[in-house]
């Protein structure tokens, strides 16, 4: 069994066929023995391979990417692989689809699992042939022997019993990077067929027999709010209107709500515009974004508040004491909303002393012991079942939305399948915080950067959704890893301080999300910006200032298996991307180059990234035109070169998005934009350019989907200050903002 964890204790016979495993057309004998020897995947008479997968379907082709490597490694042909998204089950250990994880973490598991698997096939498939396993080689799902072979059905169903320790396994080796026909090659996506033809089935679509609809009245404040009374009486002339329930929530997630309950959704959602609720609101009921900011900046400039991580030397004080030479800026952004195109929705009910919840969800391990909790009752009698999800971003990770339709279910002891409204989904979204960061440098007298502090402060999710996972600082005082990664550089800059602030007024009033790209969508907002300035102040090229601090010695030198090669791998992708851009070449008036780079996520699973944005500005009006954005990006080894792309492509455009279009505020406790006309993300006819390439990398893969996001805000500002010299230090960037930063 592969675990999780990676460990492997044996091999050998399912006791009869899973239900996962797909059948063949035409009435094709299929044997009952199936060759399970992992939970990873089990292969059946006829040599299919079902590989089990349990990270979320999102449009990122995550199954495609995953069962390649096992596939790969088992030396199976594209068309004899299937995939089966499972369900929430403690034997699959940490379920959770985020933070670009998903093909990094996944790579030693599956790889060591489908090595283990072709050696047990192999040396079966030679006993079948009456030869020494080591004149047979495994190639398309057969072992051959000159020209004899032995196809992986036939070994299935002749029997096939081997066992490997834990020590086996590890030094098990994988397959020489010559030798792979899958990894790094175009394969058809196994998730796009249904997709097309209609067949896939995301949350929105479950149904059971027997469900009722509802549609929640939500509170004036997310939490501490309590219902005073709940007046039915126009709700009632609804048709299909059938009552209103007021939530008893033990979890405490959704306190305050009310749901209408309808035959029909229709008149689930008309009834809760018609049910007259009153509350007693929570107490941040009246806070505004600057209430937030101003509260941020307030924890920042108390000085001793915070987590100090370890970067080895952070006695900043004594060389920021003793050199006349020194700048801080503070950078600032906005909240920001996720905007998936399926609105939340979950379907729950009790079906023989087990409680279902049908919905898509990025982090089904997270929300399981909540919904315990509402619900009263142990975590084994609930299971998540697995659909696909129209989009996630991460607000699917907080699976809060699963927890009214839940207590729904229980109260009215029938199945009920809740859908939020747009607008709905919005005022209690999981948003992005507003974060306040300040980033001050100090140089010596010949201009050379000796030390730099960046304190940020924000609302930390990880504090209010699974604080198990922060670990501590330097000074002992825990942190939200996802609120800070990427202040925690690769630049060479002498003394450094990193200060992670978790703002508790974001936290009272909201409740803070991941959204795509999490903390450096903010922390590099802020360095990549400073940078620029620290360049222009001691009068170099951005470029060449930043090369100039990526030494790749000392703790950024790097290390097995995932950061290889260190900083200097993050020169390489700016120095390339600098050229493929032109950078230095002349301009037109009023057009400007930025430039900005990044490690990604964590400086444990680094995805170089550097970006280079060509804007004109239009001095008059301040409106920006992003004409073309060049990136280069390592990533390592590229398991999918499709999905690759796509993803960033995607995160590229989300970067932009969220630089220039996305944003909004809090009003009254509360998100001022709830739907797409006033909420209005990047659209076609904005799209610029796109020249995205890969660094050819024989290196273990690192993460995708959102590395590529944190480069293009900073480098569209630093070039919108190339073009007419506005420097900008809130984003989104508005034109009116540019308008008012150019210098008359």
């Amino acid at each position: 069994m592969i675990a999780a964890s990676g460990t492997l204790a044996a091999f050998g016979f399912a006791t009869s066929a899973i239900g996962s495993m797909e059948l063949p057309s035409g009435g094709e004998f299929v044997p009952e023995q199936t060759f399970e020897p992992t939970i990873w995947y089990s292969i059946d008479g006829n040599g299919v391979v079902e590989v089990n997968i349990i990270r979320a379907e999102m449009g990122q082709h995550v199954g495609t990417s995953l069962a390649r490597i096992i596939a790969d490694e088992l030396e199976v042909s594209w068309d004899q692989v299937r995939i089966t998204h499972v369900d929430s089950a403690a034997k699959w250990g940490l379920m959770v689809t985020g933070g670009s994880w998903s093909v990094s973490q996944t790579w030693p598991v599956f790889s060591k699992a489908g090595a283990a698997g072709r050696q047990a096939l192999l040396e079966r498939g030679a006993e079948l042939l009456g030869v020494p396993a080591t004149e047979c080689l495994a190639r398309a799902g057969k072992v051959v022997s000159g020209n004899r072979n032995v196809d992986y059905g036939m070994i299935v169903r002749s029997g096939i019993s081997r066992t490997f320790t834990s020590e086996e396994l590890a030094a098990m080796p994988t397959k020489p990077v010559e030798d792979r026909r899958l990894i790094g090659r175009p394969v058809a996506a196994l998730d796009v067929p249904p997709k097309l033809d209609g067949s896939a089935r995301y949350g929105i679509d479950a149904r059971v027999d027997g469900m009722v609809y509802a549609r929640p009245v939500i509170p004036p404040t997310r939490y501490g709010s309590k219902v005073v009374a709940v007046d039915e009486s126009d709700a009632r002339n609804v048709k299909g209107y059938i009552r209103a329930v007021v939530l008893d929530d033990p979890s405490e997630t959704v306190p305050g709500w009310v749901m209408a309950i309808g035959e029909t959704y229709v008149a689930a959602m008309r009834a809760a515009d018609q049910l007259r609720v009153t509350w007693n609101a929570g107490p941040t009921s009246n806070v505004s974004e600057k209430d937030l900011q101003d509260h941020a900046l307030a924890l920042i400039a108390e000085g001793k508040v915070g987590s100090i991580l370890d970067t080895v030397d952070t006695n900043t004080e004594a060389v920021f004491g003793t050199t006349d030479h020194k700048m801080e800026r503070t950078y600032t952004n906005a909240t920001a909303l996720h905007f998936q195109l399926e609105p939340t929705n979950a379907l729950a009910f009790e079906k023989d002393g087990i409680f279902e919840i049908h919905t898509g969800n990025q982090w089904q391990s997270l929300i399981l012991p909540t919904l315990a909790k509402a619900l009263g009752r142990p975590e084994e009698t609930i299971v998540l079942k697995t659909y696909m999800l129209g989009g996630g971003f991460g607000r699917r990770l907080n699976g809060d939305y699963a927890v009214p339709a839940a207590l729904t279910a229980k109260a009215l002891n029938t199945p009920v399948k809740m859908i939020l409204t747009r607008e709905d989904d919005c005022r209690f979204d999981s948003v992005r915080s507003p974060a306040v960061q300040t980033v001050r440098m100090a140089f010596d007298s010949n201009k050379k950067v000796v030390a730099m502090e960046h304190d940020a402060a924000a609302g930390w999710p990880t504090e209010v959704l699974a604080p198990s996972f922060m670990p501590k600082g330097a000074n002992g005082v825990p942190y939200d890893p996802f609120s800070i990664n990427g202040a925690d550089h690769w630049y060479e800059v002498g003394a450094q301080k990193v200060r992670a602030i978790s703002n508790d007024l974001a936290r009272a009033t909201f409740r803070p999300g991941w959204l795509r790209s999490v903390g450096p969508g903010w922390t590099n907002w802020a360095l990549e910006s400073f940078m620029d300035e620290a360049a222009h102040e001691v009068g170099a090229d951005p470029v060449e200032f930043r090369l100039g601090l990526l030494k790749g010695t000392g703790r950024n030198a790097g290390s097995a298996p995932n950061s290889i090669g260190g900083a200097l791998r993050q020169a390489h992708v700016l120095r390339t991307a600098a050229e493929r851009a032109g950078w230095g070449n002349p301009l037109p008036d009023g057009h400007g180059l930025g430039v900005a780079t990044s490690f990604g996520q964590e400086r444990e699973m680094p995805t170089w990234v550097a970006c280079v944005a060509h804007v004109s500005v239009d001095r008059a009006t301040g409106n920006v035109k992003v004409e073309r954005l060049t990136s280069v990006i390592d990533a390592g080894t590229i398991v999918d070169p499709g999905g690759a792309l796509a993803q960033a492509e995607g995160a590229t455009l989300w970067g932009m998005s969220l630089a220039l279009f996305e944003g909004t505020r809090f009003e009254n406790g509360q998100v001022a934009d709830r739907n797409l006309d006033t909420y209005t993300p990047l659209r076609i006819a904005d799209t610029p350019h796109l020249d995205i390439s890969f660094v050819d990398s024989r290196e273990a893969p690192t993460g995708l989907g959102e590395p590529p996001t944190t480069v293009v805000g900073p480098a569209i500002a630093n070039a919108i200050f190339a073009a007419s010299g506005a420097r900008l230090r809130h984003i989104p960037i508005t034109a009116n903002a540019v308008k008012e930063a150019i210098q008359p």
